[in-house]
């Protein structure tokens, strides 16, 4: 069950993603144009998109290590009290974190993919001349 809730809120996630960098990519036409225009090739402009994705999953990955690592010390505390037990401590492994990080970079480049490629795809005249 808790991987299905899992799975659901990284598609979720993953989407809220997706719809940011397509706004990102509507945001910055002009600039992706100019871009381009002056020798940029698809594989920059998707390689920028890509990594801007993958770092706003990796920033929220980090934030949500944090926020479920002091969740885990509340309810050991609260279960270590309530049980009689006193040195209830939660343990999260450096694997733990890099397997977190590599979920958090995989979801940035599956959902990233698509709005950077539509960047990459962009005509560099009808870039420029949007308005």
């Amino acid at each position: 069950m808790a991987f299905a809730v899992a799975g659901i809120s990284l598609l979720v996630g993953g989407i809220g993603i997706m719809n940011m960098m397509l706004t990102n990519v509507t945001e910055r036409i002009r600039e992706i144009g100019l871009r381009k225009a002056l020798g940029a090739k698809r594989a920059d402009i998707t390689a920028q998109f890509l990594l801007e994705s993958i770092a706003i999953c990796v920033v929220g990955g980090v934030i949500g290590v944090a926020v479920g690592y002091g969740a885990a010390w509340l309810l050991a505390g609260f279960a270590g009290s309530s049980l009689g037990y006193e040195n209830l401590v939660p343990v999260i492994t450096p694997q733990t974190a890099l397997v977190a990080a590599g979920i958090c970079c995989g979801i940035g480049v599956l959902f990233g993919f698509y709005p950077a490629r539509h960047a990459a795809r962009l005509d560099p005249v009808e870039a420029l001349r949007y308005q």
